[in-house]
Parts: C-alpha cells; sequence; structure tokens
C-alpha cells in the first residue's frame, strides 16, 4: 500500500466516522419526529379514545 493510500483511507474513515455518519442519524431521527408530528396532526394523538357524553 502507498504511504499516501493509508493517510487518504485514514482521512475518509474521520471524515464519515466523524462528521458524516452524526449528521446524517440526527436528520434521520428529525425527520422521523417531523412525520410522526404530521402524523398526529391529521389524526390526533395516540391514547384510548374519548367516550362521548
Amino acid at each position: 500500500m502507498a504511504p499516501g493510500q493509508r493517510f487518504r483511507e485514514l482521512a475518509i474513515f474521520l471524515l464519515l466516522a466523524l462528521a458524516i455518519w452524526p449528521i446524517l442519524s440526527i436528520a434521520f431521527v428529525g425527520a422521523y419526529g417531523f412525520i410522526v408530528w404530521i402524523y398526529q396532526i391529521f389524526t390526533g394523538p395516540p391514547g384510548p379514545p374519548t367516550v362521548g357524553h
């Protein structure tokens, strides 16, 4: 393996491990929360149905 290739692979790994994956995980959790929020706007909050009197 060439000396420059090892450094390049390490740099790409660190970029993925420390920047891209954390940003993507936060984005996916935020998108899921947004989808649930929009769904509950149309269907109401979860729980037992209210009893009408």
